[in-house]
Parts: structure tokens; sequence; C-alpha cells
């Protein structure tokens, strides 16, 4: 006897990916979709020993060539899918490359969840939920961003973002710049998709300042971390953004079960729409992002 209902989720090893995976075991057969075999198969073992089910797949989210490869595996499964989370980030402080050789942030956080959407999207039944995890650090205008001195997103092409090229008068912190351009994209992306594609509904979640995360553990910026995870929860203003793994889950599951059909739509921490950059919410961009993503995932 299957479970009804199956959801996707990319990064369910830790913070919020963790919590939201337990949580939407409550709610039909998880895929948890992540990089580490063994990590996966404890978090598995950790929603079967609740009489929940979940399934692991490996897929490197920055690497396009595994996110297809487990978009087949996902698909082969011919589980009935209503549900796919984009949850997997990293904000490291020092850039990476890829497996395409790609900046590894903008390939995590943008790229690679984009490449994993387009590629189960034509399998996904009428009205299927499609979320993104997003940050409000995209916004040049944010306060808590621009109390710390970020600049928001800072796009000049996506060529220019795979090559770790940023637009000029950034953030002075490392990785800061990336992080935010890439979360900008996927967002821009996420409502271009949502007028493009009418059968399926996308949404957004900026599930705000939440201790407990490591967004790529031990290569976050120590100082980014302790600010995030120590001093932001507690501080005004930030601390009205605050949350938990927990809390973000729950709102995570409820937009991602949604059968309402909202699409479009960003929510923030607490569940309610927000309002991205201005930049986000310009259609020309919105469509110029999503073209230029298109033209570079077809290289690979």
């Amino acid at each position: 006897m299957g479970a009804t209902k199956a959801y996707v989720i990319t990064g369910p090893t830790s913070g919020i990916g963790y919590a939201t995976a337990l949580e939407l075991a409550k709610y039909g057969t998880v895929v948890l979709a992540g990089r580490n075999l063994q990590k996966l198969n404890r978090v598995q073992k950790t929603i079967e020993g609740k009489g929940q089910k979940a399934v692991s797949v490996v897929c490197d989210i920055s690497d396009i060539k595994s996110v297809r490869n487990a978009a087949q595996q996902i698909i082969a499964l011919g589980l009935p899918i209503v549900g796919v989370l984009n949850n997997a980030g990293i904000m490291p402080v020092k850039a990476g490359k890829s497996a395409q050789g790609w900046d590894l942030t903008f390939a995590t956080n943008h790229l690679g969840a984009f490449a994993l959407t387009e590629a189960l999207s034509g399998h996904l039944p009428n009205g299927a939920n499609v979320v993104f995890i997003t940050s409000a650090i995209e916004d040049p205008e944010r306060k808590p961003a621009k109390v710390m001195g970020m600049r928001g997103g800072r796009y000049i092409s996506a060529e220019a973002s795979a090559r770790g090229e940023w637009e000029e008068g950034g953030s002075k912190m490392g990785g800061i710049d990336a992080y935010a351009t890439s979360k900008q994209c996927i967002l821009a992306a996420a409502m271009f998709l949502a007028r493009e594609n009418t059968r399926l509904h996308f949404n957004a979640v900026e599930p705000g300042i939440t201790r407990g995360t490591s967004l790529g553990g031990e290569s976050t910026n120590a100082a980014v971390r302790f600010i995030f995870d120590q001093l932001m929860s507690i501080i005004p203003p930030f601390s009205r953004y605050s949350s938990t793994p927990e809390k973000s889950a729950k709102v995570i599951a409820k937009v991602l079960v949604d059968e309402t059909g909202q699409t479009g739509v960003y929510f923030d921490e607490k569940g309610r729409p927000m309002q991205g950059s201005d930049l986000s919410r310009d259609p020309a961009f919105q469509s110029r992002v999503v073209a230029e993503t298109r033209a570079l995932l077809e290289k690979v």
C-alpha cells in the first residue's frame, strides 16, 4: 500500500531541510535528495522509525549531470509526486567550483535548483507545488541586511555569475554577493515560472534568520555564522525575523501541501506574503534570468 502522495526535498540532512523532511513525512512519502548517501540513509531510518515512508536518491545539486541523473531516478520511482522543495543551499566564504567549473554558490543555489525543477516539471501532475527556499539578503533595501553592509543581488548575467563575477560595489564580506545574487535569481525564476507554467504552482519562502542552519557547514564564514546563529535571533530589529528550523519547517510544509492553487507568492518566515527586491519583481529581469539560465544549462 503506497502513500497517496510524495514530496521531493533537496538538502534534507541538516538544518531547515532535515526539519522539513520530518514534517513532510506526515503527509506522504518523502524523496530525500542529497549528495551524502550515509546521511540520507540516517534521515530515512529516522522517518521509517516513525512508521512513515522515505526514499533516498543521491544528488549533488551543484552538478547539473548529477541533478539530471537524480531526476531520472526520481521519475523512475513512479511515485505520485505532488510537491518539490528546492531547499539545498550554501553560503561559503571562499569561492569554489562546481563539477562544470561554475561558481559553487551560484551552481548550488540557483542553477541546480532550476535544473531539477525543469527536469521534473513535465512529470508532475496538474496542481503540484514547487517551492524554492530563498533569502531576503537578495534585497539591497532589506533593513537587517543593509545594517550588516550587504548590498543585495549583484547580477550581471548568468554567464558572469557562473564565472563568479558580480556587479561592482557589493558587500565586503566574503561570499555574500554570490549568495545574494544566487537567491535573487532563483526568486526571480520562481516568479517567472509561475506565469509561464500555469499547470503547476510555483512559490518561494524566506525562512527568516534561523538558528542552527549551517548553510554549507564549516565553509560558511565563521563571523557570519556567529551573527546569524547567535546575535540576530535576539537583537532587535533582527529578532522579529528570527525563526527555528522546526518553525520554518511548518511554514514550508504548509506551502508545499497547500491545495488552494496559490502561485507566484513569496512567503516570509511566518507564512505571510512578502515583497522581494524591486529587481526580483521586475518581469523583464525575471525573463532575462530564466532565458540566460536555460541557455547556460543547455551547454551541459
